[in-house]
């Protein structure tokens, strides 16, 4: 397997459920749209009422309770020879729904449980009561406990091919049909919010439905960042100037560590030394574990940039940065025991309190999912050349990605498929969406960051990390995040006006 075969929206982590339970940034860590790894009919129940969906309490975020619901969907959207159906989990909170035809703050939910991405997106209940809005998050097909085909779902890969972000977003629209059943939701507007790949289909779902949903922000959205579409080197060359910011030596010290771990495991006594003066879960045996523990190591530098100085005085990824480039630096760089004993210590930042030993294998079954979606219509690119980054030199093989993907998967890659269905170079005919980047966070180099139009805007925000914006507010918010949340308000209340307007002119007119 090639060292990098997957690129996720999220980050270059793609952390486990604990890890983002534990750090509380559920999305900032993730496309949930970045990670680099070796390598869901019948017509939906559209009659029920919201009290038949299967719900129940659950605390989450903000100290407020959401209703865990359900809500059943086709396997297959756009076929009529497959009369399947699978439910999907969505969140809802109407703490703050006020009056008849109220907004539908819809998050549409991308690679994660759903419930891990509420902590992420408090701006939405943070703005929720000005605008007497009900607040849903729905969940991904395929993730978290939406899987059509249950525990059978990734048993074979007939039953992969219904994960598709048209599938997903669907899904959506149905949710949104059903949530309209109800005679005081007939007209309410729908504004979506996503984050990293979740900000892609905001915008996504927007462009193609836009008879559905009047407006989407969309932050920290890659949605140029495909093969042929924009350059592979930007990404990680902002990871490196996250850490170069922190200390000048620190990228170089840390370029220098990948060939004094290929030195030392070149032998049993150095394969032997590191295993445990790092404490390593599985000891070093072969050249399998040698590439995972690098991949293990630019995924979590990788998501330290992605989430780095959200607030500068209380921002868990700038201490654990500067711990490590401390850490490198006072290490005796003039051997490779010297800055791999260096490199051991820093490696410790990694570790939760109950992880007695660190894992570096490449994540489980949630990086497969994405993995699929990344070798069919989702053809991310990212890569390195270990000069103006601080990593080994590794360029997006196209060839050896589509022999990964036809051997993983038994698929072969659509290259531009995603600008063939949702429009990459021109957004000119979209309208009523709002691209927002942080430019602390690698992924806005694939992003939006120039106005489109009158209604297609462009926000950046130059202290801002990975969908800073969608986080609650902080009392050390930069002015940027601040005039960038407030730019949103006022689109979303243009676009909610707009809604009512022509609602009332149509059923004037009927």
């Amino acid at each position: 397997m090639h060292n990098r075969m997957i690129s996720y929206p999220g980050d270059t982590t793609k952390p486990t459920r604990k890890m983002y339970l534990k750090s509380g940034k559920a999305l900032l860590v993730l496309l949930t749209m970045c990670c680099i790894i070796s390598l869901h009919s019948c017509e939906p129940q559209r009659t029920a009422d919201l009290s038949n969906s299967t719900d129940q309490e659950n605390p989450i975020a903000h100290g407020e309770l959401f209703a865990i619901k359900k809500f059943t969907v086709p396997v297959d959207h756009f076929s009529f020879s497959l009369n399947k159906t699978f439910e999907i989990r969505y969140l809802v909170n109407d703490t703050w729904q006020r009056g008849k035809n109220a907004p539908i703050f819809l998050y549409t939910g991308n690679e994660l449980y759903i419930e891990d991405a509420v902590g992420a997106a408090a701006f939405i209940y943070d703005i929720a009561p000005e605008f007497g809005a009900l607040i849903v998050f729905a969940e991904h097909r395929y993730y978290g406990e939406s899987l059509p085909f249950g525990k059978d779902s990734f048993s074979n890969p007939d039953k992969w091919g219904y994960l598709t972000s048209q599938q997903a977003l669907a899904d959506y629209v149905d949710l949104i049909g059903f949530l309209r059943l109800n005679s005081t939701m007939e007209h309410s507007p729908v504004i979506t919010f996503g984050g990293s790949y979740g900000g892609m289909l905001s915008a996504w779902i927007r462009v193609k439905y836009p008879h559905v949903v009047q407006g989407a922000i969309a932050s920290s959205a890659p949605v140029f960042q495909f093969y042929g579409v924009r350059d592979c080197q930007p990404y990680f060359q902002v990871v490196t100037s996250t850490f170069e910011a922190v200390d000048s030596e620190c990228p170089k010290l840390i370029r220098q560590s990948w060939s004094a771990i290929d030195n030392l495991t070149s032998s049993d006594e150095g394969r032997d030394w590191l295993s445990k003066k790092w404490n390593l879960c599985t000891p070093i045996s072969n050249k399998t574990h040698i590439a995972q523990l690098k991949r293990w190591l630019q995924r979590r530098y990788t998501s330290l940039a992605i989430t780095n100085d959200q607030h500068s005085t209380s921002s868990y990824s700038a201490e654990q940065i500067n711990k490590i480039c401390t850490l490198l630096k006072n290490a005796s760089t003039d051997s490779d025991i010297g800055i791999l004993s260096g490199l051991g210590l820093a490696t410790k930042n990694f570790l939760f309190a109950d992880d007695e030993c660190i894992t570096t294998a490449d994540e489980p079954i949630l990086d497969q999912q994405w993995n699929y979606q990344v070798c069919t219509e989702l053809v991310i690119n990212l890569c390195t050349d270990g000069i103006r980054d601080m990593f080994q030199p590794e360029p997006f093989d196209f060839e050896g990605f589509t022999k990964d993907c036809k051997e993983k998967f038994g698929v072969v890659p659509q290259l531009g498929m995603a600008c063939k269905i949702y429009g990459c170079s021109d957004f000119s005919t979209a309208t009523n969406i709002v691209f927002s980047n942080g430019l602390r966070d690698p992924w806005h180099v694939g992003g939006v960051l120039k106005n489109v139009s009158d209604s297609v805007i462009a926000v950046i925000i130059p202290e801002g990390s990975h969908q800073f914006d969608l986080a609650g507010s902080h009392p050390e918010d930069p002015k940027s995040v601040i005039e960038a949340r407030n730019i949103h308000r006022t689109f979303i209340s243009k676009w909610i006006q707009e809604y009512h307007e022509a609602t009332k002119v149509s059923l004037l007119i009927q």
